[in-house]
């Protein structure tokens, strides 16, 4: 089994020549942008959006290859400055772009007819929701080269913070035990068995945050300053209210999802006291145990045992998912194991030029590891469900990117707790499903508490690593409420956080996919085999439509918040099975 993944198809690397090739084509693709942007005013409007199109798919395609191959370069190994290097002329080339993909946008949603030209078309009628979009969104494009002045100021504003931020915390320096370690490997070990571990890796990963802590403080700052301030030129509300635009989401969605939530969090305040209590903590559950594993599931998995797990597994669901997840193993998708430079967490990325995806992760041999794998290889599944949409149809909104892979965490459970051969063992994975539904319950409502508290704050202040703590310690404080012991949480659970340094709220979606998966999977229990048909189109149909019209694929209201209910009634029935266990 391989220990590394597979770049080789994209490119064989920076010096490749078909990657020279291809930043020519890309070039020259802008450039005819450029030029069709000058005829625009003049051309008939039927061939005007025809081509438009075909420039932006041309653009498009040579961007995800170009683009796509040298960040995950740069995940594999953050010292190698050769693919933020590449990664700076690339945008500089596309950043040029932003104007004519603006005149079009402009042009287009000025048509009377628009959406008559669409849908008389057999290529543009496939992207009426595109179009549609383009419509309603036209009102927030900047005017003259507004867009093309924005594309290249973010390169050295919020991408040139992102990368300080992913660079500091893939190369600070973890004291632990006398030796020098990684950040991702000292996170990882809040899951070792051993509790003196546990505590120690918490204290040294604390203990290194103060040597980053400042110049990430001025990268956060920077980056929310960029948000508000791209929000106030194109006239949004607020950059919540452009997270939603950009969603297809509702406000009322939103305000349904987080209202259950707070109707249920003692629920997991519950939790987190029983198992504070059986880990013999009097004042709640020290930040540290978290993850602190509990009956006995001590299993390891090679990847070779990993793979054939959830092959076997998925057989039982799908046929077509488990042929992909055999693929991903066999033909080198995924990156496996923590090094020193790589990105921490995991991810999944798709390769449009392939047909494939990369995974990402920092596997060490756990059941949670390959709960892991299978989070990333639903990413992949979802990609493979909308490859056959045509190439500006390939994106789904932040909240319903998490569907497939919760999913796939759903199926995994409830066969691993359905096989339990005793107490012990059921103990261990039902706590081991309830630490990630806290996380995107809990932790998740905490990140979405602290970013709304820094963008309502940074306007008037510039928030200094202290403020940001303390930021971070009321947040949690609000959202674990006495479940935690209020001496031993994370401050600085900023830093560590990629999702604080991309796209403004990447919070509140992972609280919606592992709700809405749920909600799914129930749907699957009821309904069996006929479902997973219903299942894939509703992945299918993520692209091109709203959340809400994409959940009624499935026969779901999300604004109703009877739904949420329901999914998170699923999770609170799994804390009273294990306080009950864990009384016996």
């Amino acid at each position: 089994m391989n220990e590394v993944w597979n770049l080789d198809p994209i490119y064989k690397g920076f010096s490749d020549p078909q990657m020279a090739s291809d930043m020519e084509k890309l070039k020259a693709a802008v450039a005819r942008g450029a030029a069709f942007t000058a005829e625009l005013g003049g051309m008939e409007p039927l061939a005007g959006l025809k081509e438009g199109i075909a420039i932006q798919e041309e653009v498009a395609a040579l961007v995800d290859r170009l683009a796509g191959y040298a960040s995950l370069r740069q995940a594999a190994d953050t010292k190698d400055p050769e693919p933020g290097s590449k990664i700076g002329q690339i945008m500089a080339v596309v950043s040029a772009f932003a104007g004519t993909e603006a005149a079009f946008k402009a042009w287009a949603a000025a048509l009377p007819d628009l959406m008559d030209l669409v849908r008389g078309d057999e290529v543009l009628r496939e992207y009426e929701f595109l179009f549609s979009n383009i419509s309603d969104s036209a009102r927030y494009l900047l005017p003259g080269r507004g867009e093309e002045i924005m594309a290249k100021l973010e390169m050295s504003g919020t991408v040139a913070w992102s990368e300080m931020q992913q660079y500091l915390t893939s190369t600070v320096p973890v004291s632990y035990r006398g030796e020098i370690t990684n950040l991702s490997a000292i996170r990882n070990l809040a899951y070792d068995p051993d509790p003196a571990v546990r505590k120690e890796a918490y204290e040294a990963e604390l203990a290194c945050y103060e040597r980053i802590q400042d110049p990430v403080a001025y990268a956060l700052n920077s980056i929310k300053l960029e948000t508000i301030s791209d929000c106030q030129l194109r006239g949004y509300d607020s950059p919540l209210a452009r997270t939603l635009k950009h969603s297809d989401m509702k406000q009322e969605t939103l305000d349904a999802m987080l209202g259950a939530m707070d109707e249920y969090l003692p629920k997991f305040w519950q939790y987190l006291k029983a198992k504070a209590s059986a880990l013999g903590y009097e004042n709640g559950l020290p930040w540290y145990e978290l993850f602190a594993p509990m009956g006995k599931s001590s299993t390891k998995f090679t990847t070779q045992q990993a793979r054939d797990y959830l092959v076997e597994l998925f057989a039982g669901f799908d046929g077509e998912l488990s042929d992909m997840v055999a693929r991903a193993f066999d033909e080198a998708w995924i990156d496996f194991y923590p090094r020193d430079g790589k990105a921490g967490g995991a991810f999944c990325s798709g390769v449009e030029c392939l047909g494939e995806s990369r995974v990402l992760t920092n596997f060490d041999g756990m059941f949670g590891d390959v709960v892991t794998l299978a989070h990333e290889l639903g990413h992949a599944f979802h990609n493979h469900c909308i490859r056959d949409h045509r190439l500006l149809n390939r994106d789904y909104s932040m909240p319903l990117a998490e569907t497939a892979s919760t999913f796939n965490e759903c199926v995994v459970m409830a066969s691993a707790i359905g096989r339990a051969a005793g107490r012990e063992e059921k103990i261990a994975l039902i706590e081991n499903q309830l630490q990630d539904a806290c996380q995107i319950i809990c932790d998740i409502y905490s990140r979405f508490t602290f970013e709304k508290r820094v963008l309502d704050s940074r306007e008037e202040q510039f928030m200094n690593a202290k403020t940001l703590c303390g930021f971070m310690l009321d947040a949690q404080k609000a959202c674990y409420g006495d479940g935690l012991d209020p001496e031993q949480l994370h401050p600085y659970m900023w830093i560590c956080k990629s999702h604080y340094y991309g796209p403004t709220y990447y919070n509140f979606p992972y609280a919606f996919g592992g709700l809405f998966a749920r909600g799914l999977y129930a749907r699957y229990e009821a309904e069996g085999a006929a479902f997973v048909d219903k299942y894939k189109k509703l992945l299918h149909t993520t692209c091109v439509a709203t959340a809400e019209d994409t959940a009624k694929v499935a026969g779901i209201d999300l604004t109703d918040k009877n739904f949420w209910r329901g999914a998170l009634q699923t999770i609170a029935d799994q804390i009273d099975l294990f306080c009950q266990l864990v009384e016996q």
